[in-house]
């Protein structure tokens, strides 16, 4: 058991290691995302996803999560900030996307994701942008502006987005939100933390269920909505989020955010593979104008 332990930390030591699998398992989470249109609701999605991993969370961590719990509590405002933005925003735009666009487009538009981590840092830390960042940041949003505008920008004249593009881009504001606060998050364990995030998440999730309940007819999970569902719950929710968290304390939420900008490698090349999806030249360009800015913006 302690080598197990020593493995294990070890590998939490490994910050590049972490979000390069965190972002893995996000990429595949735009697929799941697509496969679950139509098996199942999607802001019941979002309430049943954080309903396991805070129910998941509270058996394994319970005594850790109640001696953590007075130090949680005079933090709530951030709690509810963080749970708010990163948890359900995130996700209930990131499911309502799935039922507009592709899951390409999901995943390429995410690499936006550090544009906005590096501007709220400069914005609420006052931390600097090197000239080869604001250059890589700049090619990512021109390839955002790609996949977005399908490659046509009379598309930008005249308004006329896709929807679920849409619900992306501000998807990918409320995340970079969440990982520049993450820096205050109270000093206690992760899993702690990412057990009251889930209790953030599930609760202030419920009113837009109800919502979607009261307003469309309510699709009821299916079998495969289930297997979906719980899938979602394990690795994208559970797993990446923890990885993602420690990755952050590592090196910092900048750097730590520019891994996100791997998720349209996975997701696009997953929804290619498993949903079989057309891979258009702008979107090639897109990738590819998204990667560059990768390498350049990981430079000091």
């Amino acid at each position: 058991m302690s080598d197990a332990r020593a493995v294990l930390a070890s590998f939490l030591r490994r910050p590049y290691l972490i979000l390069t699998l965190a972002s893995l398992q996000w990429g595949a989470n735009t697929v799941m995302g697509r496969l679950a249109v139509g098996e199942i609701a999607p802001m019941l999605l979002v309430s049943l996803r954080w309903a396991i991993v805070a129910a998941v969370l509270l058996v394994i961590n319970r005594r850790g999560f109640a001696a953590d719990w007075p130090q949680l509590r005079t933090r709530l405002g951030l709690l509810l900030l963080l749970g708010l933005t990163g948890y359900t925003g995130f996700t209930a735009l990131f499911y309502a996307a799935a039922h507009f666009t592709t899951g390409a487009n999901m995943s390429i538009i995410q690499g936006a994701m550090p544009l906005f981590v590096f501007s709220f840092a400069f914005v609420a830390r006052g931390r600097p942008i090197g000239g080869a960042q604001a250059v890589g940041m700049t090619l990512t949003l021109v390839g955002v502006a790609f996949v977005a505008t399908r490659g046509n920008f009379e598309v930008a004249r005249t308004l006329a987005f896709n929807l679920g593009d849409l619900f992306m881009v501000a998807a990918t504001i409320l995340y970079a939100i969440y990982a520049v606060g993450l820096e205050d998050r109270p000093a206690v364990g992760a899993l702690s933390f990412f057990t009251a995030m889930a209790g953030v998440a599930f609760l202030t999730s419920l009113p837009l269920t109800l919502a979607e309940a009261a307003i469309l007819p309510v699709t009821w999970p299916t079998p495969r909505g289930w297997l979906l569902t719980a899938l979602i719950a394990i690795f994208p929710s559970f797993v990446a989020q923890i990885f993602f968290i420690r990755g952050v304390e590592l090196i910092g939420p900048g750097r730590a955010g520019v891994f996100i900008n791997l998720i349209p490698i996975f997701g696009a090349a997953m929804a290619v593979a498993f949903l079989g999806e057309p891979f258009g030249w702008y979107q090639g360009a897109g990738l590819a104008l998204v990667m560059v800015g990768i390498v350049l913006a990981q430079r000091r």
